[in-house]
C-alpha cells in the first residue's frame, strides 16, 4: 500500500500527505494524553474510589473530562446526582463528534460499534484535522488505540501509587490532558463566533467555580452558546459580515468582476 496520498487543495494545487507523519503526530497526542490516566487514578483514589471502580470507569466510560468531572465533584463533596449529571453532559459532546466523524471516516458497519467507543476529544480533533479520509482513519485509529491502552494502564498505576506520588498538581500530570486538547482545539476556532463561545464558556466556569456546588459550573458553561448567539444577533450587521468573511476559506482564484 503506498505511503503517500495526493490530495487537491481548494486552490487546485496538490500536496503529499505522509502516512508515517500522521502516525507520528497521532502517537504524540496519544502518549501525551494517555499518561494523564495517572492523574485520574490518583484523583480517583483520593476521592475514595476503589481500584476496581476506577478501572471500570476507564474501560467503559473512557472520556477523560467526564471521568475527572465525576470524581472531582465527589471529592469536593458534591451530590452524586449532580456529579453524574455534569459527567453525562460533558460526555454528550462525543455524540456530536460522532455525527461529523461518520461522514469523514465512512467506516464499514461492522466496525462502527468499536469505533464509537473511541470517539473522544483527541481522536476527533486528530481525525478532523486530516486533509483526506485515509489520513483521518489512520489518525483516528492510532490516537484511539494509544490513548485507550495508556489511559487504562496508567489509571491502575495511578491508583496503586497514589500514596507514593502524592498531589498530581505537584507533578503537573493533571495539566497534560487539558493542555493537549486546548492545543488541538485552538486552531479550529477560526471565526469570531467560535472564539466568543469558547471565551464565554471559560468565563462562566471561572465565575461559577467559587459560587456554585461542585459539578454545576460545567453545566452552566453550556449557556455560552445561546448567550453568544443572542449577543451576535443584536450586534451591527457589519459584525456578522466580518465573521462570515473570516470563517470563509481563502479563494485560489481572482474575484469575479461585478457586471
Amino acid at each position: 500500500m503506498p505511503d503517500r496520498t495526493l490530495l487537491r487543495t481548494p486552490s487546485g494545487s496538490g500536496r503529499a500527505v505522509s502516512d508515517a507523519g500522521v502516525v507520528r503526530d497521532a502517537l504524540g497526542v496519544g502518549v501525551a494524553v494517555g499518561v494523564s490516566g495517572f492523574a485520574f487514578g490518583i484523583t480517583a483514589a483520593g476521592s475514595g474510589i476503589s481500584l476496581a471502580q476506577a478501572a471500570v470507569l476507564s474501560l467503559l466510560v473512557f472520556t477523560g473530562a467526564s471521568q475527572f468531572a465525576l470524581v472531582g465533584a465527589l471529592a469536593a463533596g458534591g451530590n452524586p446526582l449532580t456529579a453524574a449529571a455534569g459527567a453525562f453532559f460533558l460526555g454528550t459532546r462525543n455524540a456530536f463528534y460522532g455525527l461529523q466523524l461518520a461522514q469523514v471516516l465512512r467506516l464499514p458497519r461492522r466496525m462502527r460499534p468499536v469505533a464509537a467507543h473511541g470517539v473522544i476529544d483527541e481522536t476527533s480533533l486528530v481525525a478532523l484535522a486530516q486533509p483526506d479520509r485515509r489520513s483521518a482513519r489512520i489518525g483516528f485509529a492510532v490516537t484511539g488505540v494509544t490513548i485507550y491502552a495508556l489511559w487504562n494502564l496508567t489509571t491502575v498505576l495511578g491508583v496503586l501509587g497514589a500514596s507514593a506520588l502524592g498531589d498530581p498538581e505537584a507533578w503537573g500530570i493533571d495539566a497534560a490532558g487539558p493542555a493537549v486538547f486546548l492545543a488541538l482545539l485552538a486552531p479550529m476556532l477560526r471565526s469570531r463566533t467560535e472564539r466568543a463561545v469558547a471565551a464565554t464558556a471559560v468565563l462562566l466556569v471561572l465565575a461559577g467555580q467559587p459560587l456554585l456546588p461542585a459539578g454545576v459550573p460545567v453545566l452552566v458553561a453550556v449557556l455560552a452558546v445561546p448567550v453568544t448567539l443572542a449577543l451576535r444577533e443584536r450586534a451591527p450587521r457589519t459584525v456578522g459580515t466580518a465573521d462570515r468573511e473570516e470563517a470563509a476559506p481563502p479563494s485560489g482564484g481572482e474575484r469575479e468582476e461585478e457586471s
